[in-house]
């Protein structure tokens, strides 16, 4: 596994507040595969960087990759770290020792300073650090801080195309052959997610509220053309949502384990505060760093490469059909972000209400567009 790791870090001050980025990219795909960013007190640039340096690092290791890319714009780091530089600062010794241990541990790595304008993912990270530690409100932490990535909330849908369900043609994006077209509809409500409470793998049934909701989804999704299949990750609240569906199409439901959603493990049915009392500094780690695990739980890493895999998989099936999926929040932002070519931030951006419709389609080229998000029209 061949990656780029992008690192940066800022103090406002010099010594002041200080926080770092980090990002990991495929070094093939240009995927963004971890983010990683935190605020570090009151420290130097220098400090800062080597720190964003170390995330970076532990990402790509807990990715298991083999060959690493090191790029950062700080000239300082990446000499020191070449060594043709010494570490002569006290304060970055122990730090520099600490980058040098990890970045043993891959089979290939390499160290290069690159100018600050291609770096620029990673110097947003790190600007977000420090704004969030700072208390200044950013649209990043106002998502996270308000509710986390898999509990619904109430905003408003936010529309990538209005209601039409029609597929368009590439036009100027260049994408070649037939794709293949996923209409991701999330369940309907359930009396957890009327409570704002973790719901997971946990078995919970529709409310009343949430068949309705199945019901008009279903005679929605009725007047769309050429639906090959109608697939529903195996929890009831999305087998319900997906019978509805597949009958009003005439079709048989089939449940793929791909689609299911988040484990959150002990805060399963809890509220985002009961879980961030409960554990408060692991339910901080959690919501900025999407490799973190809920106790006995799942990270949002390990759901983007499941669902990944159960995307490439229905690909395989129905390669250039049409496929209802009926999923959960977690797995159907994830598949927004495979079509956008994202970063985990995305997660934290978007809002998918009960029931909602979005579209994606991947084209056999690699190519993807998003033609809806968050539609809930046919909700009234």
């Amino acid at each position: 596994m061949k990656v780029i790791v992008e690192a940066d870090g800022g103090s406002r001050g010099n010594p002041g507040p200080a926080g770092y980025g980090a990002v990991v990219f495929d070094a093939d795909t240009g995927e963004v595969l971890a983010e990683r960013k935190e605020g570090v007190g009151e420290t130097t640039n220098n400090v800062a960087e080597y720190r964003g340096l170390i995330a970076g690092l532990t990402a790509a290791r807990d990715l298991g990759a083999d060959t690493v890319a090191v790029r950062m714009d700080s000239k300082l780091v990446i000499e020191q770290m070449s060594g043709r530089w010494q570490v002569k600062h006290p304060s970055m010794q122990p730090l520099n020792a600490e980058a040098k241990r990890l970045a043993a541990g891959f089979g290939d790595v390499s160290f290069e300073w690159i100018p600050r304008e291609r770096n620029k993912h990673a110097d947003r990270l790190a600007n977000e650090a420090m704004d969030a530690q700072a208390g200044i409100e950013t649209p990043a932490r106002a998502a996270s801080a308000g509710a986390a990535p898999a509990v619904q909330g109430s905003g408003e849908p936010v529309r990538a195309a209005e209601g039409s369900t029609k597929l368009a043609s590439p036009g100027w994006t260049g994408a070649q052959g037939t794709p293949t077209r996923l209409l991701l509809l999330r369940h309907g409500q359930t009396p957890l997610t009327v409570e704002r409470r973790y719901s997971g793998r946990g078995e919970i049934a529709l409310s009343e509220l949430g068949e309705q909701q199945a019901a008009a989804a279903a005679a929605r999704l009725a007047k769309v053309a050429d639906v090959a299949a109608v697939v529903a990750s195996p929890l009831t609240r999305t087998v319900q949502t997906g019978r509805a569906v597949a009958d009003a199409l005439g079709l048989e439901l089939t449940t793929h384990d791909g689609l299911i959603e988040t484990d959150f493990g002990d805060w399963e049915g809890l509220t985002f505060r009961e879980a961030a009392e409960r554990d408060p500094e692991l339910h901080r780690r959690w919501l900025s760093d999407t490799s973190v695990e809920p106790p006995n739980g799942e990270s949002f890493d390990a759901v983007h490469r499941r669902v990944r895999r159960g995307r490439d998989d229905l690909i395989g099936r129905y390669n250039g059909g049409t496929i209802v999926v009926v999923s959960h929040v977690t797995p159907i932002k994830s598949l927004l972000r495979m079509a956008l070519d994202a970063g985990p931030s995305l997660l934290y951006r978007l809002h998918l209400d009960t029931a909602s419709l979005s579209i994606v389609e991947f084209y056999p080229d690699g190519n993807a567009s998003v033609r809806l998000v968050n539609d809930t029209s046919h909700l009234g």
